[in-house]
């Protein structure tokens, strides 16, 4: 990647307690007023510098604006900021900066499946320093929830459903945007968002309920915030949901008694897009000046768009509601922020600091970000890779060939379509005169149920020696706020991978989608199966690069796919109950093909119409190479409370290529205080094999590896019998078991 210039920036205060003392002089100088405004986030005007906007900085009614993407306009907004205003405070500069800037990488659930945590942080560090080109200091991102319901739109922004690969990706993405100096050109804050809970709003809806027993939340959803928080994070975003009868805004055990109390977090909290206002939409309070309370009262620092602080904590500071000293603590959990960028010493953006936007490195970086995303779900007698000396003609049809806008995703406000390398010409690219290319959209858009296309797709692929179906969502169908009740495909699709499956060539398809869509009944129809996610502004040539095995996938999946939507949620680290399921679980009724015959089976965990099983596991991904896993140990059988052990087996590549594989460790708490799951990720390591290579992959674990909150909500890792399982995706068969012992046991 591109090196960024030295700077001579006077370097801000370093001693943490010099610091304090710089903040709290400044907080000593403030008026109410000014106070305030630092917690007031507001939207700019998109490159235009209205009067009421210039008066209000000057006034230091404002501490951060939103959404200014032009670099002469966001050095205006500081110049006023800093020059025109009494004390002078610079401005946080936010924008959503979610899976890159001009540069696109997969959306951040694909990135998750390239399980590739340093390619993640150099994804996040290129984004940073296209947006910081552009004046931003400050990215709403990661989106760290935990995903287990696809409906969800915002399953796009996740990175998956397990909390360790949440977390660990998590750190990284922190590690990319900051970098290890938040002086630097090039580095901005990260928001780690959305604390907490919000992956699990009932039905999948947006902004929905959340119901969330204690348990659940601290085992599941909070682990990758508390990894975001000890990665330095500087600031985090308040959840739009209902948290177990409290919005999250307005929720003082997450933003107090757990974010400052028990994990002493020093970075700002920001509410989302008026979420402030809303908790009397929720029904918690009768009004905004309730709200106003309760939020600040509760611990969000900073309100985003919505004005109820600045109507309504004057009043509120002052009949004494709301403490000097709790306004004083807001305020310097803003400047703290400020201080460590280094704004006070250098507001202003020069782009010359920073990387020119869609440079050649940055598009490297999103190319192979994009390769290791994908995922090979299906590969029947080998059909990929495809031979480009074995095939004459070769049809490729769908709407998400040749579509440069579609393929980036959701949430790229900034990013270039015309930039955007679709698959189409890479295709042709790679086949050179070695096989002619023809293409059919054969449907206007995804959603689309006109057939009318779909005589000239089957007559293309019947002249054709292979069929590559490029099928999904497009970028519309996912996101903020785009849920869906059904994810199956949406529209004809089904209907036209029936029509082209009819003329007996092989196909390949091609899925790029915003979230895991439920495949049941198509994928019988194909011999191989791609899982692209919107990969980005080089999705195109690193899709064709797999398709021909001028790479081969190693993406594995980091959610578990369902059969059929009813199956939700779906997930490998479920509990086991008391009548767990049995590979007999299976009743054909109607509409889905019968995958065992219909038998008499007893009572126990599952859907008569759809079994238990999901479509593709959680972690799994095919290799155009082969391995194969063997000799799983554990280097003592006991481990002790305050001792380690370390749990191996070796890995072989069986096949005559390179290969990457994601070698994973899952382990089983067999006795709890609460019951565990039937098995959680506890490590992993991306390992490249030559034909023939075995390596030993071993993983290091201590007591605090498989801590949990049991039963009286104290976290702790029990003595008991554990099972682990060491392979290529969560539903891994080589097992060995140790005991975690006390610390005084021999």
């Amino acid at each position: 990647m591109a090196i960024v210039p030295e700077t001579d920036l006077i370097q801000p205060v370093s001693d943490p307690a010099a610091l304090e003392q710089r903040i709290a002089a400044l907080l000593g100088e403030m008026t109410l007023q000014e106070k305030i405004g630092q917690l007031a986030l507001v939207p700019a005007a998109g490159g235009g510098m209205p009067d009421h906007l210039r008066d209000a900085l000057r006034e230091g009614r404002i501490g951060s604006v939103l959404n200014e993407v032009h670099v002469d306009t966001v050095n205006e907004l500081q110049r006023i900021a800093v020059e025109e205003s009494r004390l002078g405070i610079p401005l946080l500069v936010g924008r959503d900066v979610v899976h890159g800037f001009k540069t696109v990488f997969p959306i951040p659930l694909g990135q998750a499946a390239s399980w590739n945590p340093d390619l993640i942080a150099l994804g996040a560090r290129i984004a940073a320093l296209e947006a910081a080109a552009a004046g931003i200091n400050w990215t709403f991102a990661p989106m760290v929830d935990i995903g287990r319901d696809p409906r969800w739109g915002r399953v796009a922004e996740c990175l998956g459903e397990d909390p360790y690969l949440a977390g660990v990706l998590a750190a990284a993405m922190v590690r990319g945007f900051q970098g290890d100096d938040l002086t630097q050109p090039g580095s901005i804050a990260a928001c780690a968002k959305h604390f907490a809970g919000y992956g699990a709003s009932e039905s999948g809806r947006d902004y929905n309920t959340t119901s969330i027993p204690d348990h659940e939340l601290r085992n599941v959803h909070l682990p990758p915030f508390k990894a975001a928080v000890d990665a330095g994070v500087a600031s985090l975003m308040t959840s739009f949901s209902d948290l177990n009868g409290v919005p999250a805004t307005g929720n003082a055990m997450l933003l107090t008694d757990i974010l400052r109390g028990e994990w002493q977090y020093d970075g700002f909290v920001v509410s989302d897009w008026e979420s402030v206002r809303q908790l009397a939409v929720h029904g918690l309070t009768p009004d905004d000046r309730e709200s106003a309370y309760e939020a600040a009262n509760a611990g969000c620092d900073v309100e985003m768009t919505s004005t109820t602080y600045a109507d309504h904590l004057p009043s509120l500071v002052e009949e004494g509601r709301i403490s000097q000293q709790q306004l004083d603590a807001m305020v310097a959990n803003v400047l703290r922020a400020k201080f460590r960028l280094g704004l006070f010493d250098d507001p202003f953006t020069d782009p010359a600091r920073c990387p020119a936007a869609l440079n050649p490195e940055h598009l490297q970086a999103a190319h192979t970000a994009a390769v290791e995303s994908v995922v090979l779900l299906k590969n029947d007698h080998g059909l990929l890779p495809l031979a480009r000396g074995g095939l004459q003609t070769l049809a490729v049809i769908g709407p998400l060939a040749d579509d440069p806008y579609e393929q980036l995703g959701t949430w790229i406000f900034d990013g270039v379509p015309e930039a955007s390398r679709t698959a189409l010409p890479a295709i042709r690219n790679l086949a050179g005169d070695q096989a002619t290319v023809h293409h059919v959209r054969a449907l206007e858009t995804t959603r689309s149920r006109d057939r009318s296309g779909f005589a000239e797709a089957v007559a293309l692929a019947e002249r054709s020696d292979a069929v590559i179906l490029f099928l999904g969502e497009e970028a519309i169908l996912s996101g903020e706020a785009h849920c869906r009740a059904d994810i199956g495909l949406p529209g004809a699709q089904e209907e036209l991978i029936e029509a082209v499956a009819a003329t007996g060539k092989p196909i390949v398809l091609v899925v790029m989608a915003g979230r895991p869509l439920a495949l049941e009944r198509v994928v019988g129809k194909v011999q191989a199966l791609l899982y692209a996610w919107h990969p980005g502004t080089m999705g195109g040539p690193a899709i064709a690069e797999l398709l021909f095995g001028v790479a081969s996938p190693s993406g594995k999946l980091p959610v578990t796919l369902p059969r059929v939507t009813g199956q939700i949620p779906i997930y490998y680290a479920h509990k086991q109950t008391g009548k767990p399921a049995t590979p007999a679980s299976f009743i054909y009724i109607d509409n889905i093909e019968p995958r065992a015959p219909q038998v008499s089976v007893g009572n126990t965990s599952f859907h008569l119409d759809a079994g238990y099983t999901p479509l593709y596991p959680f972690g799994f991904g095919l290799s155009y190479a082969a391995f194969e896993y063997g000799n799983i140990r554990t280097s003592s059988p006991v481990m002790k409370l305050d001792g380690a052990i370390t749990i191996s087996a070796d890995v072989t590549n069986t096949s005559d290529r390179e290969g990457e594989e994601v070698v994973q460790l899952y382990v089983r708490d067999l006795v709890g205080s609460v019951t565990r799951p039937v098995r959680e990720l506890k490590g992993f390591e991306k390992v490249r094999l030559g034909p023939g290579e075995r390596r030993t992959v071993g993983f290091a674990l201590v007591a605090s590896d498989l801590a949990f909150y049991g039963r009286a909500m104290r976290l702790g890792a029990e003595p008991g019998r554990f099972h682990a399982w060491i392979g290529g995706s969560s539903e891994a068969d080589l097992q060995t078991e140790f005991l975690l012992a006390a610390a005084h046991t021999s």
